[in-house]
């Protein structure tokens, strides 16, 4: 499908501004008169408050913040019941399952729901609850 076959205003053609005073969008452009708004580049940065302290820095900080942080993925046991039975389990295997759509650091597996499969499955991390669940069902909980 192009552009041109969708229905009739569905693409409205952008305004374009400055073009005369007889458009009546000419002159100032739609932008008043002078000003920092009205420069070219002009305007203020993304939290600036025209020099009161902005609210980012007026709040208070608390607590410790991992800048380095290499957070999991969670995946739950009620989710790896979509997988056959017997399989060996991965994080590709979760991700062309559909139950991940990226696995950049690893993959956590917690605890809820049930599992009656028995499967392999290899993660960077395991929940007490749910190693304990994979085991009942007759399969094996790998850290790799």
């Amino acid at each position: 499908m192009q552009i041109h076959e969708l229905a009739p205003g569905a693409a409205r053609a952008s305004k374009r501004r400055g073009r005369g005073i007889g458009t009546g969008n000419g002159k100032t452009g739609g932008r008043g008169h002078k000003g920092q708004k009205a420069r070219s580049g002009g305007g203020v940065r993304v939290g600036f408050e025209g020099g009161q302290m902005p609210l980012a820095r007026r709040v208070p900080k608390r607590g410790f913040i991992n800048i380095f942080a290499k957070p999991l993925e969670a995946v739950n046991v009620r989710e790896l019941e979509r997988l056959p039975d017997g399989a060996e389990v991965g994080a590709e295997e979760l991700i062309s399952a559909g139950l991940l759509s990226k696995c950049r650091w690893g993959v956590k597996i917690l605890g809820r729901g049930d599992l009656t499969k028995k499967l392999t499955v290899k993660a960077s991390a395991f929940s007490a609850q749910a190693k304990a669940k994979i085991e009942a069902a007759g399969g094996k909980a790998e850290v790799v």
